[in-house]
């Protein structure tokens, strides 16, 4: 295949994960459809108070992110409570409900320090209220900074977060040009499999994210994070099924390592989202 064939088949590849960005967006999708976890009182719990998406945020690492995000309410009902001061004034019992059986995270040691160290800083630098963080007016690139100055909130985590906060949660962020697209194990096998990048590169992954979608490149996020998880699978993927399967190179030599992935005999992760 030539190299303006392939630049074209890129083209039709972004131009389609753009439609289903902008298809999810305007459906306020969360995760799956408009809900982050399959219960439905976790999942209230994760929309209606802000504080529970922060803490929500840090469990979507190593595990698949419908048992992620419904760790703070599960957390809540253990220690009968949701209070930030308490939550950061009992270390010990934070640790003690995230490890009892059953476990609400496989990181069992590192979980319980993040989500006290958070409380700590929501209560203390943000008034208690998480959702200060994300005011109106404030540029997408500001509220990702602040995301990532959360113990486990890395780059990935952040950019995730935020773009939920513009499709979901609808906040009225500035210079949205300036997101991007989480550097995620499954959008990077998108990318690199429809021939988007050739590299596995922050950089690149970036860069060709733009380019799909200059006027707000984050847009591409979940709908590239859902063709990978439900379709474009490390071994065995379902090129026939894919919405990207009409456009796509089909380059399935291609793959993506991350930290903390587990291959399973499905070839599929173990990890939703990786590294934070």
């Amino acid at each position: 295949m030539g190299s303006a064939t392939t630049s074209r088949s890129a083209t039709a590849a972004g131009s389609a994960l753009r439609a289903y960005g902008e298809e999810l967006a305007a459906a306020g999708a969360a995760q799956r459809g408009g809900a982050f976890t399959d219960d439905r009182a976790a999942d209230a719990f994760v929309k209606s108070r802000p504080e529970a998406f922060v803490i929500g945020v840090l469990f979507t690492q190593g595990i698949p992110a419908e048992r992620a995000w419904a760790g703070p309410y599960l957390l809540a009902q253990r220690l009968g409570h949701f209070d930030l001061a308490r939550l950061a004034a009992h270390p010990d019992a934070v640790s003690a409900a995230v490890a009892a059986p059953p476990a609400l995270h496989r990181f069992v040691h590192t979980v319980p320090g993040w989500i006290v160290s958070a409380a700590r800083r929501i209560d203390g630098e943000w008034g208690g209220d998480a959702a200060s963080i994300w005011s109106a007016g404030t540029s997408l690139s500001q509220v990702v900074e602040r995301l990532r100055a959360f113990d486990g909130i890395g780059p990935k985590k952040a950019v995730m977060a935020s773009e939920i906060l513009l499709r979901h949660f609808g906040a009225e962020l500035t210079d949205v040009e300036c997101g991007s697209v989480a550097y995620d194990v499954h959008v990077r096998r998108v990318f690199l499999r429809t021939g988007l990048v050739d590299r596995d590169t922050p950089e690149e992954i970036r860069a060709a994210a733009a380019v799909a979608c200059p006027g707000s490149p984050g847009v591409l996020d979940l709908a590239t994070w859902l063709v990978g998880r439900e379709s474009c699978h490390p071994r065995e993927p379902r090129c026939e099924t894919c919405r990207l399967g009409g456009v796509c190179l089909r380059l399935t030599e291609r793959s993506a390592d991350g930290v903390g992935v587990r291959r399973g005999r499905s070839g599929r992760s173990g990890s939703d989202r990786g590294e934070p």
